[in-house]
């Protein structure tokens, strides 16, 4: 099954597989490996520096978990054999960081405003040590909402409060970031190939179909649409990183092809 994927590229796909199975196990024994690996905003209480590096070995599905793969064994065992192991892992390990800068990086920001808007230090210091004493559990929920009738907060703030209680339980997981930094390296190497689509079964150029997908990234990355949980901004942080990197690449002349 995996004979024909070279190495990095089979090596990746085979640890993500392995880490989705026993999230999938380990999450029947009460144990919740993604909100331990997910990567939170920068300046929430769930955050930790390890959680940058291990992000993008986790899945939230098995849709979600296919997709990445596929595109990953499509993409990345060309592109591997193309550069190199080094490189190839260069650019798909810069690519996710990208991708986590980019979208905790505006989150941070957002985090100030919505801190602002708070406006009580001790409220926020009282949220953030419930949080790190129950992480994303129920229990943490109805201790914070007890907490918040103790302190008889205003209407402004709990509107505030829950802004500030979704961006902190937030967690992002996927390799996307990293795949989109790949597609887009592709995109810029080989334009004009034609790829396959499935639905409908057409064939369309590289730089059409993936730079369709990163401008419809964009697009939304500035919507705020009730029930999406997809990390926008992660995806073209992703591509964008991947994109300078081979950019540079060529402008030393190193083209690998």
């Amino acid at each position: 099954m995996f004979g024909n994927i070279a190495p990095v590229t089979k090596n990746l796909v085979l640890l993500n597989i392995v880490l989705f199975i026993l999230t999938f196990f380990l999450q029947q024994k009460g144990i919740m490996l993604d909100n331990l690996l997910a990567a939170h905003y920068i300046g929430t209480p769930l955050f930790q520096p390890y959680q940058i590096a291990t992000y993008f070995f986790m899945h939230g599905g098995f849709f979600h978990i296919f997709m990445n793969m596929f595109i990953l064994i499509t993409f990345g065992s060309f592109l591997e054999r193309l550069w190199g192991a080094k490189r190839y892992f260069m650019l798909y390990v810069a690519s996710a960081l990208g991708a986590y800068l980019l979208y905790s990086g505006v989150g941070f920001f957002q985090l100030i405003e919505i801190k602002k808007a708070i406006g009580d230090q001790h409220i926020i210091a009282g949220i953030n040590g419930l949080l790190k004493e129950y992480g994303r559990t129920d229990e943490a929920l109805a201790q914070i909402n007890h907490f918040m009738y103790n302190k008889q907060v205003s209407g402004i703030q709990i509107q505030a409060i829950q802004a500030y209680l979704d961006k902190s339980l937030s967690g992002m997981v996927g390799a996307s970031g990293a795949i989109f930094g790949i597609m887009a390296a592709f995109a810029i190497l080989f334009p004009n190939t034609e790829l396959m689509l499935l639905f409908p079964p057409i064939p369309i150029k590289a730089k059409y179909l993936i730079g369709g997908y990163f401008a419809f990234e964009v697009y939304n990355s500035f919507q705020n649409t009730v029930g999406d949980n997809i990390a926008h901004l992660a995806h073209v942080g992703g591509a964008i990183v991947g994109a300078v990197i081979v950019l540079i690449w060529r402008k030393k002349g190193q083209n690998f092809y």
